[in-house]
Protein backbone atom coordinates (compact mmCIF):
# COMPACT_ATOMS: atom_id res chain seq x y z
CA UNK A 1 0.00 0.00 0.00
CA UNK A 2 1.25 3.34 -0.81
CA UNK A 3 -0.07 4.88 2.41
CA UNK A 4 1.40 4.29 6.08
CA UNK A 5 0.08 5.21 9.99
CA UNK A 6 3.11 6.52 11.61
CA UNK A 7 2.73 6.36 15.60
CA UNK A 8 5.53 9.86 16.20
CA UNK A 9 4.89 12.83 14.13
CA UNK A 10 8.55 13.48 12.66
CA UNK A 11 9.88 16.89 12.38
CA UNK A 12 9.34 17.77 8.36
CA UNK A 13 5.56 16.02 8.96
CA UNK A 14 3.06 18.86 6.62
CA UNK A 15 -0.42 19.53 8.35
CA UNK A 16 -3.36 18.93 6.73
CA UNK A 17 -6.09 20.90 7.69
CA UNK A 18 -10.22 19.77 7.24
CA UNK A 19 -12.48 22.42 5.34
CA UNK A 20 -15.99 22.33 5.16
CA UNK A 21 -17.74 23.64 2.19
CA UNK A 22 -17.62 27.64 3.61
CA UNK A 23 -15.53 27.09 6.46
CA UNK A 24 -12.35 28.88 4.75
CA UNK A 25 -12.79 31.70 7.15
CA UNK A 26 -12.82 29.79 9.93
CA UNK A 27 -9.49 28.70 9.60
CA UNK A 28 -6.40 30.09 11.49
CA UNK A 29 -4.32 30.11 8.60
CA UNK A 30 -1.38 32.32 7.35
CA UNK A 31 -2.42 35.33 5.25
CA UNK A 32 -0.48 34.00 2.40
CA UNK A 33 -2.31 30.11 2.53
CA UNK A 34 -5.91 31.97 2.57
CA UNK A 35 -5.31 34.25 -0.65
CA UNK A 36 -3.36 30.96 -2.16
CA UNK A 37 -7.14 28.90 -1.58
CA UNK A 38 -9.25 31.64 -2.69
CA UNK A 39 -7.20 32.43 -5.85
CA UNK A 40 -7.91 28.63 -6.44
CA UNK A 41 -11.60 29.09 -5.77
CA UNK A 42 -10.80 26.64 -3.17
CA UNK A 43 -14.40 26.64 -0.58
CA UNK A 44 -13.92 23.48 0.73
CA UNK A 45 -15.39 21.34 -1.77
CA UNK A 46 -16.20 17.58 -0.66
CA UNK A 47 -13.31 15.47 -2.09
CA UNK A 48 -11.09 18.78 -3.18
CA UNK A 49 -7.63 18.91 -2.21
CA UNK A 50 -5.39 21.40 -2.90
CA UNK A 51 -1.47 21.68 -2.10
CA UNK A 52 -0.49 24.94 -0.15
CA UNK A 53 2.72 26.48 -1.55
CA UNK A 54 5.21 27.43 1.54
CA UNK A 55 8.65 29.70 1.04
CA UNK A 56 11.15 28.67 -1.39
CA UNK A 57 9.09 26.58 -3.30
CA UNK A 58 8.19 24.16 -1.01
CA UNK A 59 5.08 23.14 0.75
CA UNK A 60 3.79 24.67 3.83
CA UNK A 61 0.84 22.02 3.70
CA UNK A 62 -2.68 20.88 2.29
CA UNK A 63 -6.59 21.72 2.62
CA UNK A 64 -9.06 18.95 2.10
CA UNK A 65 -12.37 20.08 1.56
CA UNK A 66 -15.43 17.46 3.38
CA UNK A 67 -19.02 19.45 1.41
CA UNK A 68 -21.76 20.12 3.90
CA UNK A 69 -21.28 16.31 4.92
CA UNK A 70 -18.79 15.37 7.69
CA UNK A 71 -17.39 11.96 5.83
CA UNK A 72 -15.42 10.09 8.86
CA UNK A 73 -13.61 8.22 5.71
CA UNK A 74 -12.76 11.31 3.58
CA UNK A 75 -9.39 10.93 4.18
CA UNK A 76 -8.97 8.44 1.93
CA UNK A 77 -8.58 10.75 -0.53
CA UNK A 78 -4.85 11.93 1.29
CA UNK A 79 -3.48 8.88 0.43
CA UNK A 80 -4.40 9.34 -3.51
CA UNK A 81 -3.37 12.39 -3.75
CA UNK A 82 -1.02 13.69 -1.30
CA UNK A 83 2.97 14.13 -2.41
CA UNK A 84 5.34 11.67 -1.14
CA UNK A 85 6.34 12.26 2.86
CA UNK A 86 4.77 12.86 6.07
CA UNK A 87 1.69 14.64 7.18
CA UNK A 88 -0.61 14.90 9.97
CA UNK A 89 -4.02 16.22 10.41
CA UNK A 90 -4.00 19.31 11.46
CA UNK A 91 -6.44 20.56 14.82
CA UNK A 92 -8.81 17.77 16.71
CA UNK A 93 -10.35 15.59 14.71
CA UNK A 94 -14.17 13.68 16.09
CA UNK A 95 -13.50 10.23 14.46
CA UNK A 96 -9.95 9.78 14.76
CA UNK A 97 -9.96 5.96 14.61
CA UNK A 98 -11.88 6.16 11.30
CA UNK A 99 -9.93 8.88 9.82
CA UNK A 100 -7.06 6.97 10.33
CA UNK A 101 -8.73 4.12 8.33
CA UNK A 102 -9.50 6.11 5.46
CA UNK A 103 -6.56 6.74 5.00
CA UNK A 104 -5.32 3.53 5.08
CA UNK A 105 -8.46 2.04 3.01
CA UNK A 106 -7.73 5.02 0.25
CA UNK A 107 -4.31 4.12 -0.55
CA UNK A 108 -5.39 0.87 -1.20
CA UNK A 109 -4.38 -0.87 -4.74
CA UNK A 110 -4.72 -4.38 -6.65
CA UNK A 111 -1.19 -5.13 -7.52
CA UNK A 112 -1.31 -8.65 -8.06
CA UNK A 113 -1.07 -8.35 -11.68
CA UNK A 114 0.79 -4.96 -11.98
CA UNK A 115 3.56 -2.89 -10.74
CA UNK A 116 3.30 -2.96 -7.04
CA UNK A 117 3.74 0.95 -5.11
CA UNK A 118 6.12 1.29 -1.92
CA UNK A 119 4.94 2.85 0.68
CA UNK A 120 5.74 6.70 -0.18
CA UNK A 121 2.77 8.68 2.01
CA UNK A 122 2.76 8.48 5.95
CA UNK A 123 0.18 10.25 8.48
CA UNK A 124 0.90 10.97 12.29
CA UNK A 125 -2.23 8.60 13.64
CA UNK A 126 -4.75 10.90 15.27
CA UNK A 127 -4.99 11.27 18.74
CA UNK A 128 -7.37 9.17 20.62
CA UNK A 129 -7.16 6.33 17.51
CA UNK A 130 -6.26 2.76 18.16
CA UNK A 131 -3.47 1.87 15.84
CA UNK A 132 -3.76 -1.63 16.46
CA UNK A 133 -7.38 -1.61 15.75
CA UNK A 134 -7.18 0.38 13.02
CA UNK A 135 -4.59 -1.85 11.34
CA UNK A 136 -6.23 -4.89 11.62
CA UNK A 137 -9.45 -3.36 9.91
CA UNK A 138 -7.67 -2.57 7.06
CA UNK A 139 -5.71 -5.73 6.55
CA UNK A 140 -9.11 -7.69 7.02
CA UNK A 141 -10.85 -5.36 3.64
CA UNK A 142 -7.36 -5.43 1.96
CA UNK A 143 -7.99 -8.86 2.19
CA UNK A 144 -11.74 -9.14 1.03
CA UNK A 145 -10.50 -6.42 -1.93
CA UNK A 146 -7.71 -8.61 -3.18
CA UNK A 147 -9.58 -12.42 -2.73
CA UNK A 148 -12.85 -10.15 -5.26
CA UNK A 149 -10.68 -8.62 -7.74
CA UNK A 150 -8.57 -11.87 -8.27
CA UNK A 151 -9.71 -13.35 -11.38
CA UNK A 152 -11.33 -16.91 -11.26
CA UNK A 153 -8.14 -18.70 -12.91
CA UNK A 154 -6.66 -17.31 -10.06
CA UNK A 155 -9.32 -18.05 -7.63
CA UNK A 156 -10.77 -20.73 -8.18
CA UNK A 157 -12.30 -23.01 -4.90
CA UNK A 158 -8.58 -24.75 -4.59
CA UNK A 159 -7.56 -21.28 -4.41
CA UNK A 160 -10.22 -20.38 -2.21
CA UNK A 161 -9.40 -23.28 -0.29
CA UNK A 162 -5.40 -21.81 0.35
CA UNK A 163 -6.75 -18.67 1.08
CA UNK A 164 -8.37 -20.01 3.87
CA UNK A 165 -5.99 -22.52 5.05
CA UNK A 166 -3.59 -19.36 4.99
CA UNK A 167 -5.83 -16.91 6.97
CA UNK A 168 -5.98 -20.44 9.61
CA UNK A 169 -2.46 -20.79 9.78
CA UNK A 170 -1.96 -17.10 10.73
CA UNK A 171 -4.33 -17.63 13.86
CA UNK A 172 -3.45 -21.26 14.95
CA UNK A 173 -6.77 -22.18 13.62
CA UNK A 174 -8.03 -25.78 12.52
CA UNK A 175 -8.66 -25.84 8.93
CA UNK A 176 -10.86 -28.67 7.44
CA UNK A 177 -12.23 -29.44 3.62
CA UNK A 178 -15.06 -31.77 2.70
CA UNK A 179 -14.69 -32.14 -1.50
CA UNK A 180 -16.07 -33.75 -4.67
CA UNK A 181 -18.18 -37.16 -4.08
CA UNK A 182 -17.14 -37.10 -0.45
CA UNK A 183 -19.93 -34.11 -0.22
CA UNK A 184 -22.80 -36.64 -1.13
CA UNK A 185 -21.34 -39.32 1.22
CA UNK A 186 -21.43 -36.48 4.46
CA UNK A 187 -24.98 -35.36 2.90
CA UNK A 188 -24.37 -32.06 1.43
CA UNK A 189 -25.78 -32.66 -1.80
CA UNK A 190 -26.80 -29.26 -2.82
CA UNK A 191 -23.42 -27.92 -2.55
CA UNK A 192 -22.45 -30.87 -5.05
CA UNK A 193 -24.58 -30.15 -7.47
CA UNK A 194 -24.46 -27.09 -8.11
CA UNK A 195 -20.43 -27.53 -7.99
CA UNK A 196 -20.42 -30.67 -9.92
CA UNK A 197 -19.75 -29.54 -13.38
CA UNK A 198 -16.84 -27.26 -12.76
CA UNK A 199 -13.32 -28.15 -13.65
CA UNK A 200 -12.33 -28.11 -10.19
CA UNK A 201 -14.05 -29.99 -7.10
CA UNK A 202 -16.57 -28.48 -5.22
CA UNK A 203 -16.08 -28.13 -1.58
CA UNK A 204 -16.91 -26.83 1.76
CA UNK A 205 -14.33 -25.10 3.96
CA UNK A 206 -14.75 -25.90 7.54
CA UNK A 207 -12.32 -23.27 9.90
CA UNK A 208 -13.07 -23.12 13.73
CA UNK A 209 -11.54 -20.96 15.89
CA UNK A 210 -10.97 -20.25 19.63
CA UNK A 211 -11.75 -22.05 22.82
CA UNK A 212 -14.72 -24.74 22.47
CA UNK A 213 -16.70 -23.29 25.81
CA UNK A 214 -16.55 -19.95 23.98
CA UNK A 215 -19.82 -18.42 23.17
CA UNK A 216 -20.38 -19.67 19.58
CA UNK A 217 -20.30 -17.20 16.53
CA UNK A 218 -20.99 -18.92 12.88
CA UNK A 219 -20.01 -17.17 9.65
CA UNK A 220 -20.92 -18.49 6.53
CA UNK A 221 -19.99 -17.15 3.28
CA UNK A 222 -21.28 -17.45 -0.25
CA UNK A 223 -18.35 -18.95 -2.77
CA UNK A 224 -19.61 -19.48 -5.94
CA UNK A 225 -16.08 -18.54 -7.79
CA UNK A 226 -17.40 -17.58 -10.79
CA UNK A 227 -21.26 -17.77 -12.21
CA UNK A 228 -22.13 -18.93 -15.60
CA UNK A 229 -26.02 -19.27 -14.26
CA UNK A 230 -25.13 -22.78 -15.19
CA UNK A 231 -27.63 -24.04 -17.92
CA UNK A 232 -29.96 -21.12 -17.50
CA UNK A 233 -27.28 -19.25 -18.93
CA UNK A 234 -26.28 -15.35 -18.08
CA UNK A 235 -26.12 -13.07 -21.46
CA UNK A 236 -21.98 -11.97 -21.55
CA UNK A 237 -22.46 -8.29 -20.08
CA UNK A 238 -24.18 -10.12 -16.73
CA UNK A 239 -20.95 -12.73 -16.60
CA UNK A 240 -18.45 -9.90 -16.59
CA UNK A 241 -18.77 -9.00 -12.92
CA UNK A 242 -19.09 -12.72 -11.33
CA UNK A 243 -15.99 -13.62 -10.66
CA UNK A 244 -17.07 -11.11 -7.56
CA UNK A 245 -20.00 -14.02 -6.84
CA UNK A 246 -17.48 -15.30 -4.08
CA UNK A 247 -17.51 -11.84 -2.42
CA UNK A 248 -19.50 -13.38 0.67
CA UNK A 249 -16.73 -16.03 1.23
CA UNK A 250 -14.20 -13.05 0.90
CA UNK A 251 -16.12 -11.12 3.48
CA UNK A 252 -16.63 -13.72 6.45
CA UNK A 253 -13.47 -14.40 5.85
CA UNK A 254 -12.10 -11.18 6.53
CA UNK A 255 -14.24 -10.54 9.13
CA UNK A 256 -13.11 -13.71 10.91
CA UNK A 257 -9.62 -12.28 10.29
CA UNK A 258 -10.62 -9.05 12.66
CA UNK A 259 -12.17 -11.64 14.97
CA UNK A 260 -9.17 -13.75 15.61
CA UNK A 261 -6.51 -10.77 15.41
CA UNK A 262 -8.45 -8.86 18.31
CA UNK A 263 -9.12 -12.37 20.36
CA UNK A 264 -12.71 -12.24 21.09
CA UNK A 265 -13.51 -14.61 23.46
CA UNK A 266 -15.71 -16.91 21.24
CA UNK A 267 -15.90 -20.11 19.15
CA UNK A 268 -15.59 -18.76 15.60
CA UNK A 269 -16.61 -21.16 12.90
CA UNK A 270 -16.49 -19.95 9.07
CA UNK A 271 -17.88 -22.78 6.64
CA UNK A 272 -17.34 -21.85 3.08
CA UNK A 273 -19.21 -23.88 0.38
CA UNK A 274 -16.78 -23.01 -2.45
CA UNK A 275 -17.72 -23.69 -5.73
CA UNK A 276 -18.01 -23.10 -9.64
CA UNK A 277 -21.28 -22.83 -11.24
CA UNK A 278 -20.65 -23.66 -14.62
CA UNK A 279 -22.35 -25.45 -17.87
CA UNK A 280 -21.20 -29.34 -18.65
CA UNK A 281 -22.73 -32.58 -19.22
CA UNK A 282 -23.73 -33.26 -15.62
CA UNK A 283 -24.46 -29.58 -14.96
CA UNK A 284 -27.67 -29.59 -12.71
CA UNK A 285 -31.14 -28.45 -14.77
CA UNK A 286 -33.95 -26.61 -14.59
CA UNK A 287 -36.59 -28.93 -13.05
CA UNK A 288 -34.53 -31.00 -11.25
CA UNK A 289 -35.52 -31.71 -7.77
CA UNK A 290 -32.71 -31.23 -5.08
CA UNK A 291 -32.91 -32.80 -1.78
CA UNK A 292 -30.63 -30.50 0.68
CA UNK A 293 -28.91 -31.70 3.79
CA UNK A 294 -31.70 -30.72 6.07
CA UNK A 295 -34.36 -33.17 4.05
CA UNK A 296 -36.47 -30.40 2.32
CA UNK A 297 -36.69 -30.82 -1.09
CA UNK A 298 -36.07 -28.45 -3.50
CA UNK A 299 -37.52 -27.85 -7.43
CA UNK A 300 -34.79 -26.28 -9.28
CA UNK A 301 -36.77 -22.93 -11.02
CA UNK A 302 -33.77 -21.31 -12.30
CA UNK A 303 -30.21 -22.62 -12.47
CA UNK A 304 -29.14 -18.81 -11.84
CA UNK A 305 -29.87 -18.76 -8.10
CA UNK A 306 -27.57 -21.19 -7.24
CA UNK A 307 -26.23 -19.44 -4.38
CA UNK A 308 -29.05 -19.94 -2.15
CA UNK A 309 -28.55 -23.42 -2.42
CA UNK A 310 -25.46 -24.00 -1.79
CA UNK A 311 -25.71 -22.01 1.35
CA UNK A 312 -28.53 -23.64 2.32
CA UNK A 313 -26.56 -27.01 2.77
CA UNK A 314 -24.30 -24.63 4.48
CA UNK A 315 -26.71 -22.75 7.05
CA UNK A 316 -28.35 -26.28 8.20
CA UNK A 317 -24.78 -27.94 9.17
CA UNK A 318 -24.06 -24.56 11.16
CA UNK A 319 -27.53 -24.42 12.61
CA UNK A 320 -27.55 -27.82 14.23
CA UNK A 321 -24.53 -26.28 16.72
CA UNK A 322 -27.28 -24.05 17.82
CA UNK A 323 -24.70 -21.22 17.42
CA UNK A 324 -25.31 -18.36 19.99
CA UNK A 325 -24.79 -15.92 16.81
CA UNK A 326 -25.02 -17.20 13.03
CA UNK A 327 -24.79 -14.47 10.38
CA UNK A 328 -24.32 -15.65 6.59
CA UNK A 329 -23.04 -13.51 3.83
CA UNK A 330 -23.74 -13.49 -0.26
CA UNK A 331 -23.82 -11.61 -3.40
CA UNK A 332 -27.10 -13.31 -3.72
CA UNK A 333 -29.87 -10.59 -5.63
CA UNK A 334 -30.16 -8.32 -8.20
CA UNK A 335 -33.28 -7.43 -6.37
CA UNK A 336 -31.05 -5.84 -3.36
CA UNK A 337 -29.49 -3.81 -5.96
CA UNK A 338 -32.39 -2.58 -7.62
CA UNK A 339 -33.45 -1.77 -3.67
CA UNK A 340 -30.90 0.21 -2.50
CA UNK A 341 -28.05 0.28 -4.74
CA UNK A 342 -24.76 -0.87 -4.65
CA UNK A 343 -23.42 1.21 -1.48
CA UNK A 344 -26.21 0.07 1.19
CA UNK A 345 -27.00 -3.92 1.33
CA UNK A 346 -29.86 -5.18 3.17
CA UNK A 347 -29.70 -7.56 6.02
CA UNK A 348 -32.69 -9.54 7.73
CA UNK A 349 -32.43 -10.60 10.83
CA UNK A 350 -34.73 -12.95 12.94
CA UNK A 351 -33.87 -10.85 16.35
CA UNK A 352 -34.70 -7.19 16.58
CA UNK A 353 -32.00 -6.77 19.06
CA UNK A 354 -29.30 -7.72 16.93
CA UNK A 355 -30.43 -5.66 14.42
CA UNK A 356 -30.65 -2.82 16.25
CA UNK A 357 -27.20 -3.10 17.22
CA UNK A 358 -25.76 -3.21 14.16
CA UNK A 359 -27.94 -0.43 12.53
CA UNK A 360 -26.31 1.31 15.07
CA UNK A 361 -22.59 0.82 14.47
CA UNK A 362 -23.36 0.91 10.96
CA UNK A 363 -24.02 4.82 11.57
CA UNK A 364 -21.01 4.22 14.19
CA UNK A 365 -18.10 3.21 11.65
CA UNK A 366 -19.97 4.59 8.85
CA UNK A 367 -20.61 1.13 7.14
CA UNK A 368 -24.06 1.49 5.96
CA UNK A 369 -26.59 -1.63 5.77
CA UNK A 370 -30.18 -0.77 6.19
CA UNK A 371 -32.60 -3.70 7.56
CA UNK A 372 -35.17 -5.48 5.50
CA UNK A 373 -37.89 -7.02 6.25
CA UNK A 374 -38.79 -11.23 6.77
CA UNK A 375 -41.84 -10.71 5.28
CA UNK A 376 -43.74 -14.13 5.28
CA UNK A 377 -46.56 -13.98 3.43
CA UNK A 378 -44.02 -14.19 0.78
CA UNK A 379 -42.59 -17.34 1.24
CA UNK A 380 -45.85 -18.66 -0.25
CA UNK A 381 -44.50 -17.17 -3.73
CA UNK A 382 -41.68 -20.03 -3.26
CA UNK A 383 -44.03 -23.18 -3.15
CA UNK A 384 -43.68 -26.17 -5.71
CA UNK A 385 -46.53 -28.29 -6.83
CA UNK A 386 -44.04 -31.56 -6.76
CA UNK A 387 -41.07 -30.34 -3.82
CA UNK A 388 -41.55 -28.73 -0.49
CA UNK A 389 -39.95 -25.85 -2.38
CA UNK A 390 -38.84 -23.67 -5.38
CA UNK A 391 -35.40 -22.22 -5.15
CA UNK A 392 -36.84 -18.67 -7.08
CA UNK A 393 -40.43 -17.51 -7.49
CA UNK A 394 -41.94 -16.91 -10.91
CA UNK A 395 -43.53 -13.37 -10.05
CA UNK A 396 -39.98 -11.42 -9.93
CA UNK A 397 -41.82 -9.45 -7.02
CA UNK A 398 -39.12 -8.73 -3.74
CA UNK A 399 -36.75 -10.80 -5.24
CA UNK A 400 -34.08 -10.54 -2.24
CA UNK A 401 -37.00 -11.11 0.28
CA UNK A 402 -37.66 -14.24 -1.28
CA UNK A 403 -34.10 -15.62 -1.16
CA UNK A 404 -33.74 -14.69 2.76
CA UNK A 405 -36.95 -16.57 3.42
CA UNK A 406 -35.83 -19.49 0.98
CA UNK A 407 -32.50 -19.43 3.31
CA UNK A 408 -34.54 -19.24 6.43
CA UNK A 409 -35.93 -22.24 6.02
CA UNK A 410 -32.91 -23.59 6.67
CA UNK A 411 -32.14 -21.76 9.84
CA UNK A 412 -34.53 -23.32 12.91
CA UNK A 413 -32.17 -23.50 15.80
CA UNK A 414 -29.91 -20.72 15.93
CA UNK A 415 -31.97 -17.27 17.88
CA UNK A 416 -30.09 -14.75 16.36
CA UNK A 417 -29.45 -14.73 12.45
CA UNK A 418 -28.40 -12.37 10.50
CA UNK A 419 -28.21 -12.63 6.50
CA UNK A 420 -26.78 -9.54 4.62
CA UNK A 421 -27.63 -9.84 0.48
CA UNK A 422 -24.34 -7.89 0.09
CA UNK A 423 -22.48 -6.08 -3.28
CA UNK A 424 -18.94 -6.59 -2.88
CA UNK A 425 -18.16 -4.30 -5.43
CA UNK A 426 -17.47 -0.69 -6.06
CA UNK A 427 -18.86 0.51 -9.03
CA UNK A 428 -17.81 4.14 -8.12
CA UNK A 429 -14.95 5.58 -6.78
CA UNK A 430 -14.61 7.07 -3.36
CA UNK A 431 -12.21 8.86 -1.83
CA UNK A 432 -11.33 5.81 1.12
CA UNK A 433 -12.38 3.15 -2.17
CA UNK A 434 -11.50 2.55 -5.80
CA UNK A 435 -13.36 0.71 -8.36
CA UNK A 436 -13.38 -2.91 -7.52
CA UNK A 437 -13.98 -5.53 -4.66
CA UNK A 438 -15.12 -4.38 -1.72
CA UNK A 439 -15.77 -5.15 1.87
CA UNK A 440 -18.96 -4.71 3.26
CA UNK A 441 -20.88 -4.90 6.73
CA UNK A 442 -18.27 -6.31 8.37
CA UNK A 443 -16.58 -3.00 9.99
CA UNK A 444 -20.01 -2.57 11.31
CA UNK A 445 -20.52 -6.78 12.36
CA UNK A 446 -16.91 -6.53 14.02
CA UNK A 447 -18.55 -3.64 16.36
CA UNK A 448 -21.35 -5.26 17.64
CA UNK A 449 -19.42 -8.79 17.98
CA UNK A 450 -16.55 -6.26 20.01
CA UNK A 451 -19.55 -4.63 21.80
CA UNK A 452 -21.32 -8.22 22.73
CA UNK A 453 -17.95 -10.33 23.00
CA UNK A 454 -15.17 -7.96 24.97
CA UNK A 455 -11.96 -8.89 24.62
CA UNK A 456 -9.93 -10.02 27.32
CA UNK A 457 -13.34 -11.42 29.40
Amino acid sequence: MPAEITKQKSSDSKPVWFVPKGGLEALVLDPAALAWAEANGFEGQAGRLLIVPGEKGGIAGALLGTGKDDNPLATGKLAQALPKGAWHLAGPVSAPDLAALGFLLGGYKFTRYTKKDDANVTLTLPEGADKADVKRQARAVTLARDLINTPTNDMGPEALEAAVRALGDEHKAAVSVIKGDALLKKNFPMIHAVGRAGSEEPRLIDLQWGKKDAPKVTLVGKGVCFDTGGLDIKPASSMLLMKKDMGGAANVLALAGIIMDAKLPVRLRVLIPAVENSISANAFRPSDILTSRKGITVEIGNTDAEGRLVLADALALADEEEPEILIDMATLTGAARVALGPDVPPFYSTDDGFAADVAKASEAVADPVWRMPLWQPYEARLSSRVADINNVTTDGFAGSVTAALFLKRFVEKTRVWGHFDIYGWNPVEKPHSPVGGEAQAIRALYHVLKMRFPAGK
